[in-house]
């Protein structure tokens, strides 16, 4: 068995930009939240999408206990609630301005797109947890805005 080194690991991964966004619930009406960057489409029918929070996340837990979430598609404007969400402990909400999803999810003010889930299923993957989620309703707000995405170690976006 090859063993690969684990920062070589993520600088190689990290020439694969990714888009960055916020998983957050609402369990007993308190919101929670977590940044993540390892989101993806799953399937059209049914319309499912994935994200892969840490084992060690202490926000996740409220989360998958409440069964709902809401993924917000960060744009490239909104470096402070990526670092904000990304940290553990505090109240990550405080001055977030936020509307609730269907779900009671919290919808973050001024994001790309959003799409509320419950969860179809958990799955056990190395220190992560691989979350496949059920979307029960989606928007992209009109205003124009650019995704925000992580490549190499650095926040960025899309040049159109």
């Amino acid at each position: 068995m090859t063993t690969i080194d684990g920062k070589e690991f993520r600088r190689v991964l990290g020439h694969f930009p990714t888009g960055v966004t916020v998983v957050t619930a609402a369990p007993d009406g308190k919101p929670v939240g977590l940044t993540i960057g390892s989101f993806t489409s799953v399937s059209l029918d049914p319309p499912l999408v994935g994200f892969l929070p840490a084992r060690n996340s202490s926000s996740w837990p409220d989360i998958e206990r409440h069964g709902v979430f809401c993924v917000n598609v960060l744009t490239i404007d909104q470096a402070e609630l990526c670092w904000r969400f990304a940290k553990e402990g505090d109240d990550k909400f405080e001055g977030v301005a936020w509307t609730p999803a269907p779900s009671g999810a919290p919808i973050l003010d001024g994001i790309h797109a959003w799409m509320d889930c419950t969860i179809e299923q958990v799955v056990e993957a190395g220190d992560h947890w691989f979350v496949m989620g059920r979307v029960t309703s989606l928007s992209a707000p009109e205003q124009e805005s650019s995704p925000m995405l992580f490549h190499k170690g650095k926040l960025g976006g899309l040049q159109s």
